[in-house]
């Protein structure tokens, strides 16, 4: 029997809890769910909701937009990325394009895309032209590029690629001092694809209640009285409040295609740094399409450190739950949508862009930022 949002809010305002309690909710499209719902104000006041590293777009690492930026502009290459990817920043000076719109605007010929599909018929629309498809994502578009690549496309295709695995950012976190969370929502649609055993981790080895969620606001409220009963009865699992659609296992052909066609390898995330078995690599049975194996490259060493935030952007501290958005410095200051700073005001699943569409305007951030800290 599915119950109603208000059959779940009624739940948990219900629950007697001894403590407050700090729920993450790793998703970027949970954020937009609970923000566009007005959740945070719905629950009790002793619960905090943690917006946490859900955005593709806002992890995805400096170098590598900055290859895409100067392929774009130093090759005769059509270059296509997901539409969000085309506003993410870069640290370059002032007279430089600092991201793909404006390296378009500067004549290089950067399309963006839905889809995987796209890019395909892109390449063989133009046989004669090399198309570059900078592929940034989590697991959920990083299987549809597997899958693209598994079914065969045209010679003149090459991936540029940067896809990452969701759950070790939270196994860094809960492995830090101060994970900053005393309960775990799961994200759906990574579930959906991976399984729901990926996040078994978090109730084995850390007994921190879990629940996978989707994205409606009563399965989101669903999970957050589950792992709020997990705490108030010192029980603790992995509750599946999607099953709709989160099934064990998985996608088995979504996953089969990824082990085809890719290899798991240490990554940098924007901000954090290296975290060990979280990026994708193409294996070498697809090196006659990998961009970085057949065009020159672009990649800079020198820009592979930690911190590569620009100055005052606080976005890696949002991405790891340590900060609300709002306690950003430069949060609807310097950075907004219309002219973002960091990345995480660039894309509907970035915490800041969430917030900003959602009504939050206020900056809370002041010469004390430890005193506003989440965790």
């Amino acid at each position: 029997m599915t119950h109603s949002a208000e059959y779940w809010l009624d739940a948990i305002r219900g629950l007697e809890l001894d403590k407050p309690v700090r729920i993450m909710n790793v998703c970027g499209g949970h954020e937009r769910s609970i923000s566009a719902a007005g959740l945070r104000s719905a629950i009790p006041n002793n619960i905090e909701l943690v917006p946490g590293p859900g955005c593709p777009v806002c992890i995805c690492p400096e170098e590598d937009v900055f290859e895409a930026i100067q392929l774009a502009l130093n090759e005769d290459i059509t270059l296509v990325a997901f539409g969000d990817m085309l506003r993410v920043p870069v640290n370059v000076p002032k007279r430089e394009p600092r991201s793909l719109e404006q390296a378009r605007a500067a004549g290089g010929d950067i399309r963006p895309i839905a889809s995987p599909s796209e890019a395909v018929r892109i390449a063989r629309d133009n046989p004669s032209q090399n198309v570059v498809f900078f592929a940034a994502g989590f697991e959920t578009t990083t299987a549809p590029v597997a899958a693209m690549l598994a079914e065969g496309v045209p010679d003149n295709l090459f991936v540029l690629l940067s896809g990452r695995l969701t759950w070790p950012a939270v196994a860094l976190l809960l492995d830090s001092e101060a994970p900053g969370f005393d309960a775990l929502i799961a994200p759906g649609h990574v579930s959906t694809v991976m399984g729901p055993e990926e996040w078994e981790f978090v109730v084995d080895k850390h007994r921190i209640p879990a629940a996978i969620a989707g994205f409606r606001p009563d399965t989101l409220l669903a999970a957050m009285y589950s792992v709020l009963r997990q705490l108030r009865d010192g029980r603790r699992f992995l509750d599946n409040c999607y099953p709709e659609v989160v099934r064990p296992g998985g996608n088995t052909a979504a996953r089969r295609q990824l082990d085809q066609v890719m290899d798991v390898c240490d990554a940098n995330w924007r901000g954090v740094g290296v975290i060990p078995n979280s990026g994708f690599l193409l294996r070498s049975e697809y090196a006659a399409h990998d961009a970085r194996q057949q065009l020159p490259s672009y990649a800079d060493d020198s820009r592979k450190r930690v911190g590569e935030m620009p100055p005052g952007c606080d976005c890696a501290r949002v991405v790891l739950g340590k900060i609300y958005p709002n306690q950003c410095r430069l949060y609807g200051r310097a950075c907004t949508p219309r002219k973002p700073i960091g990345p995480c005001m660039v894309s509907d699943e970035g915490a800041c862009r969430i917030w900003w569409a959602s009504g939050y305007r206020d900056n809370e951030w002041r010469d004390e930022p430890k005193s506003q800290s989440v965790g």
